[in-house]
């Protein structure tokens, strides 16, 4: 099984900058990829970011690719989500989560962080 703890959501004003990380732990061996989801009050939880484990390989949600970026460190076992830019429609709670065998079937998730963004 794997365990991942998202940390450093926060409040922020508009245009400001906030750097999200997610720690793995457990049967990382298993993780093919991460990736970095987000959900609204009243909406949909949706794509923002993916990470291949092996390659760095990554992929943004049209929304962000110009503002934020995805990033990993292997040896920590740890995901990075820098948010440069922010605009209030990006207030959500922020998810990590990690594909287990099959690719962009995401078996693990955190628990989720506040990110709100003032106008």
């Amino acid at each position: 099984q794997v365990q991942l703890v998202e940390s450093g959501g926060g409040l922020v004003q508009a245009g400001g900058s906030l750097r999200l990380s997610c720690a793995a732990s457990g049967r990382t061996f298993s993780m093919y990829a991460m990736g970095w989801f987000r959900q609204a009050p009243g909406k949909e939880r949706e794509f923002v970011a993916r990470i291949t484990w092996s390659t760095g390989s990554t992929s943004y949600a049209d929304s962000v690719k110009d503002r934020f970026t995805i990033s990993r460190d292997n040896a920590k076992n740890t995901m990075y989500l820098q948010m440069n830019s922010l605009r209030p429609e990006d207030t959500a709670v922020y998810y990590c989560a990690a594909e287990g065998p099959y690719r962009y079937n995401y078996d693990y998730w955190g628990q989720g962080t506040q990110v709100t963004v003032s106008s």
